[in-house]
């Protein structure tokens, strides 16, 4: 097999790995680096290869069924009390929790925007109104409505490709204690950084991902006879991006500052290498990932909220856009109440750390429906 045959047949885990690559994970591990140096190294071990597992098995849903996974839910039979609590559970579950990580997206751009430009505020009837975050969410939704994100989506993911190396790359020059880092591979926990924990996981197993995957890749893929095309797609994207995500953590346990509420802050663990210039790094990588994540996270809800509906999940159909916008929207209004963008952020990915047990464990049962993938893939490949 050729080296060019090889990429040519990996699909959309690429984009996966840089949805979840997005300020929420910069901030987050950040954070976790911070406040708990290594320690929570383990915890992003334990989420990248939960990751790989779930993303694996809502792949093979996508591939053998045709269906993604909100059209598997609506079509499930069954007692129909059931099937209408499950629709409910995922539409409050994907809504809510796609337009809390759509403000954090939001705000983690414009985190990164105002390194280079520091956008008004404007006092409207005793409201602040952020007009950086209304200027990056109305783009994110011009693009998602005109339906050629991809094209930008292919730079973004090359950006976020950019600050990814310049996270590693810096980890490394930081000259960490390693006999430190390994040991953060050790699992332990108390109260004060459980949250973090969740966080971490919610900021790695994204909900939502599971969701956006299985549509996508029934649409690069046909069939049963390309899982192994899949599997192989799902494991070096997403092992790669928790490695990023690694390095980030590494990165904020060398960080000086003791509080962060900017791009600014965050990039204090950079200048070691790169100087003044690292919260213009900062920043640009942190515009790049926000963007990417801000188009996924609608994207993703409109394909649940549509396929659960039973409406066309075509993205310039009525239905998409209207379920776009209203993400985009409630996104913009919790990204305008005042609250520190990184506390934003941060209790996003709490929340998606909470609803991922709920959208797994369904997952897991479903894959395990002989009459959904048949006795041999649903069993023997789980």
């Amino acid at each position: 097999m050729s080296f060019k045959s090889f990429f040519k047949n990996l699909g959309p885990g690429p984009i996966i790995a840089a949805a979840f690559i997005g300020p929420g994970t910069v901030t987050v591990c950040t954070l976790a680096g911070v406040n708990f140096g290594f320690s929570l190294l383990w915890a992003l071990g334990l989420s990248i290869i939960s990751t790989v597992v779930l993303q694996e098995i809502s792949g093979r849903l996508g591939l053998v069924t045709g269906q993604d996974l909100s059209q598997l839910i609506r079509n499930q039979k069954g007692k129909p009390l059931f099937r209408y609590f499950s629709m409910g559970l995922v539409l409050i579950a994907i809504g809510l929790g796609n337009a809390a990580y759509e403000s954090g997206n939001i705000s983690g751009t414009n985190m990164g925007l105002q390194v280079f430009w520091e956008a008004p505020i404007v006092n409207l009837a005793g409201f602040e109104l952020h007009t950086g975050n209304l200027i990056l969410g109305a783009f994110a939704f011009i693009l998602l409505w005109i339906g050629n994100y991809k094209a930008l989506e292919r730079v973004l993911v090359g950006l976020v490709i950019f600050m990814s190396i310049s996270f590693t790359a810096t980890a490394i020059l930081t000259k960490p204690d390693w006999s430190a880092v390994f040991e953060g591979f050790i699992p332990s926990w108390n109260d004060a950084n459980l949250p973090t924990l969740v966080a971490l996981i919610g900021t790695t197993v994204v909900p939502y991902n599971l969701f956006l995957y299985a549509s996508l890749a029934k649409t690069r893929w046909s069939g049963s006879a390309d899982i192994p095309w899949m599997r192989k797609d799902i494991a070096i994207s997403i092992i790669l991006g928790g490695l990023v995500s690694m390095a980030i953590l590494m990165v904020g346990a060398a960080n000086s500052s003791s509080e962060i509420t900017s791009a600014i802050d965050v990039s204090k663990g950079l200048e070691g290498v790169f100087g003044s210039f690292a919260k213009y790094l900062m920043g640009f990588g942190l515009l790049a990932a926000g963007l990417t994540s801000s188009i996924t996270a609608p994207l993703a809800a409109g394909l649940v909220i549509s396929g659960i509906m039973g409406w066309s999940q075509e993205i310039r159909s009525s239905s998409m856009r209207a379920s776009m916008g209203v993400i985009v929207g409630l996104g913009l209004l919790f990204a305008s109440l005042g609250i520190k963008p990184v506390q934003l952020i941060t209790l996003a990915q709490l929340a998606n750390g909470i609803l991922l047990p709920l959208i797994s464990g369904w997952i897991i049962w479903i894959a395990s429906q002989k009459e959904i993938l048949g006795r041999e893939i649903a069993f023997k490949n789980l």
